[in-house]
């Protein structure tokens, strides 16, 4: 066996090996609808591949997709965008984690991450290779204007979407309010409104137990 045949018989090789289990995996997923690997990761990168905006932008995406195949709950999303709006780190990533694991499990997590990732790393990657030549065309500059009312609505619809199916109380109406004033008027940081929350979210359950 030559050079050339090793090079192509390695890879082949650690393909089978690797990745073959988790196709027949996927194919018994599928044979009971249920989300298959392979699907979970071509999901995601076309969300990632055309959200513009950030992962506000991604949400109605997500929904869509998981909830026209079935594999979450449209209920279950508001509870995805809380959790992955709580933690640590980048919006997107984060729901791409939990929806994920909540298709598919742990691997469910890792692919649908991948997916979600791929395309905005390969378009950063080109556009940092030909951004000083092309920062000044102004075919460039007019498409960067004309996708950021895009990106304003793709951001707006699904916190509508949240607020018709959360905020169902005066209350939870006021804390909204306050909120968004505190935020955009008094320029408090969200960190500590998301701790004082917690904090009294904790002692009003407490209370109502020891009653």
């Amino acid at each position: 066996m030559g050079c050339k045949d090793n090079a192509l018989f390695l890879p082949t090789k650690l393909f089978s090996t690797i990745f073959l289990p988790f196709f027949c995996i996927d194919y018994l997923c599928v044979m009971n609808r249920q989300a298959s690997l392979g699907n979970l990761f071509l999901v995601f990168t076309k969300i990632g591949a055309f959200t513009i905006g950030g992962g506000y932008a991604m949400i109605p995406i997500i929904e869509r997709e998981m909830a026209s195949r079935g594999w979450i709950p449209k209920e279950e999303l508001d509870d995805i965008v809380v959790l992955a709006q709580s933690a640590p780190g980048i919006l997107a990533v984060n729901m791409a984690i939990f929806a994920g694991y909540r298709a598919r499990g742990v691997w469910g997590s890792v692919v649908a991450t991948l997916g979600a990732v791929l395309p905005s790393f390969l378009s950063i990657l080109l556009i940092a290779a030909i951004f000083s030549t092309i920062q000044d065309n102004p075919w460039f500059i007019k498409v960067f204007r004309g996708i950021r009312p895009v990106a304003i609505g793709l951001i707006l619809v699904p916190m509508v979407n949240m607020a018709r199916r959360g905020i169902k109380t005066w209350w939870a109406w006021l804390i909204c309010i306050a909120t968004v004033v505190a935020i955009a008027l008094l320029k408090v940081s969200p960190i500590y409104i998301i701790l004082v929350l917690i904090v009294g979210a904790v002692a009003l359950t407490l209370i109502k137990q020891k009653r």
